[in-house]
């Protein structure tokens, strides 16, 4: 049986002043003690607490959630956009590969799945969430999770995550590479909700209808955008 020390959630201390620490979530962690780690980036804190239960969030480990992202989109959405990393080991190597590159298996790996790790501390980080679903209790139709890092006025980096919208549960758009270097401006807020309304691929079901996601997707875009514009 794996110690408890196995499973803690730990920060840890990149090397060099300039280097941001990382919250280390242990695979075999339950989601529920990701929920209650005071040090959880608050918007993947939201993610994990609507609609998932504690009784859901106690039986769910982080590994089960990466290998089957069907388990929990919304907050395997909000680990894309935070920039995650799955870390992996074999014997005493250690290989660490983006969340984004794993998931459609565009990186090899080797090993077992240690641990997820999130940059803590980013200079200039702002983020939003916005999802739409039938009840409050429900399962999102649509989320979108974006986060933004500022050089500034600039947008350094940005990441629009959606789920609802694509035929993988949960993936990041392109079209957030429209705000690097430019500023968060409205009309360049505009241009990356029509950019993610084009370059989506929704499916249609009793729960919604394509050219709803379409929509939705487009409008959450618009808001979580003006949620990191008001920082």
């Amino acid at each position: 049986m794996a110690s408890v020390e196995q499973h803690a959630i730990k920060i840890i201390k990149a090397a060099g002043k300039q280097s941001p620490a990382y919250l280390s979530l242990p695979a075999g962690a339950a989601l529920e003690a990701v929920y209650q780690a005071a040090e959880c980036p608050e918007l993947v804190r939201r993610t994990l607490g609507r609609p998932l239960s504690w009784q859901h969030r106690t039986g769910i480990t982080v590994e089960q959630t990466i290998l089957s992202p069907n388990l929990a989109p919304a907050w395997i959405a909000a680990l894309l956009a935070w920039g995650a990393v799955v870390v992996f080991q074999d014997g005493g190597q250690e290989q660490e590969i983006a969340l984004a590159d794993f998931l459609p298996r565009t990186a090899s790996r080797q090993g077992k799945l240690a641990a997820v790790r999130l940059p803590l501390d980013v200079p200039g980080r702002v983020w939003g969430e916005a999802h739409v679903a039938p009840m409050p209790a429900a399962d999102p139709v649509v989320t979108v999770a974006a986060v933004v890092d500022l050089d500034g006025e600039d947008v350094r980096e940005a990441r629009l995550a959606l789920t609802g919208v694509w035929y993988e549960y949960a993936r990041l758009a392109q079209a957030a590479k429209s705000l690097q270097g430019a500023l968060l401006s409205d009309r360049q807020i505009d241009q990356a909700a029509r950019s993610v309304a084009q370059e989506i691929t929704p499916q249609g079901d009793f729960r919604g209808s394509a050219d709803y996601r379409r929509e939705m997707a487009a409008v959450l875009t618009r808001r979580v955008l003006e949620a990191c514009k008001k920082g």
